[in-house]
Parts: C-alpha cells; structure tokens; sequence
C-alpha cells in the first residue's frame, strides 16, 4: 500500500446494472470520495436490455468519473441473466480479495428484479469475511425499513449529475410524469426525514462494525 494511503478507506459499491449505484449509494460514495476515500464499482451486467450495450456502458463510464471511482469492475452477465450459482460467488470474492475493502454497499435482497436479488444473495456468501457490508435501496425494492443513514444534502445536486450520466434511463421509470430524477430526489427527502435530516440515503447493515477507541 503507498504511503499515506493507510488512512484511507476502500469502499467498494456492487450493482446489477449501470445506474443502479449511483441510484443507491451515489450520494454516499460521493461524500466518501470528497474526503478523499477510494472508491471501486463492480457493475455485473452492461443493461443491454435498457438500451443497448454500448449506450449504458458508455453512460455508466461517464457516471463512474462522476462519483471519482478508480476502477469499474465489469461482471460480464446478459442483463436479466445473472445467476445464483458459485461462478459469481467467485467473480465477488476476486474483486472484494483485490480491492480489500473497509466497506461494502449493495442491492437488498427482498427487490422484484431477479438480477438484483441475485446478486445481493451472492454478496452476503462472498462477503462473508468483510466487516461492513451495508445494503441500499432502488425504485424496484421492497420491504426496506432502513437503519442506518447517511445525510446527503450537500452532495445531492452531485448525486444527481451522475444519475443524469445515465440519460438513456432517465425517463424509464413506468410513472407518468416522473424520471428516476424525481423519484430520486423524493426518497432523499424521505429518508431524511426519517433520519431528522433534509436528504438522506439509507441502508440496512448486514454486518456494521462501531470503531471505539484506537
């Protein structure tokens, strides 16, 4: 590890799709990176389906510079084809062995889309010997009653231009008269209402540690 670097966390953020992290964790991510943390996405499928593999690839590229990520991990899955077998256990478990992270943020596993469930069932195996593994929510989630949360109301507007990187998606929300902006800022408002702030994000931890002391 290069000097100076010892202080600094590695957080690593997995998705389904392009788009999904920036969804969940984007304004996390961004405040983790301000502070000059690194961060590291794994995203296992190019979301073909949403609008052609090159588009969101390209999209999910210009988002990554966005949140200031060193590195995307690309999973290689078909969209709506990511399995639940061994073979992804081990593509998480090499990523999470090669970026060493202090924390981990990925879909909840209760979600009407197959590929997010998948991979947050995949995760809780491949993780098993990570300390902080926290799951975020999406507009497909469901049954999430978040505990933990992190207020982002200075780097909303931040969150957002990474969203809008991903343009071809932007109005794909199947909610007349919403783009996954509004829905965006909406759950922002939401849960920082619930955390006593005025925008927050909130995630429900499979394991959290609370460092006491040196």
């Amino acid at each position: 590890m290069p000097a100076g670097d010892s202080k600094r966390i590695r957080v690593l953020a997995l998705g389904a799709h392009p788009d999904d992290i920036e969804a969940g964790c984007g304004g996390t991510l961004t405040k983790y990176a301000r502070s000059g943390h690194r961060i590291f996405l794994m995203v296992l499928t190019e979301g073909e389906r949403g609008g052609g593999r090159g588009i969101r690839k390209r999209e999910q590229l210009r988002a990554a510079k966005s949140l200031h990520a060193e590195k995307i991990y690309w999973g290689g899955y078909p969209d709506t084809e990511v399995p639940t077998d061994q073979g992804l256990i081990r593509k998480i478990e090499r990523v999470v062995y090669e970026v060493d992270p202090h924390f981990i943020f990925v879909h909840y596993h209760d979600d009407t889309h197959q590929d997010h469930r998948h991979i947050a069932l995949s995760t809780i195996t491949a993780t098993r010997y990570t300390k902080n593994v926290l799951f975020y929510e999406g507009p497909t989630t469901q049954n999430f009653s978040p505990t933990v949360f992190v207020d982002i109301n200075t780097v909303l507007e931040d969150k957002i231009e990474a969203l809008r990187a991903h343009a071809s998606q932007v109005k794909k929300t199947n909610i007349e008269g919403l783009t996954i902006i509004d829905i965006i800022r909406s759950s922002a408002h939401f849960r920082g209402i619930q955390g006593r702030v005025k925008n927050a994000e909130g995630f429900l931890p499979l394991r959290l540690f609370i460092n006491i002391g040196s």
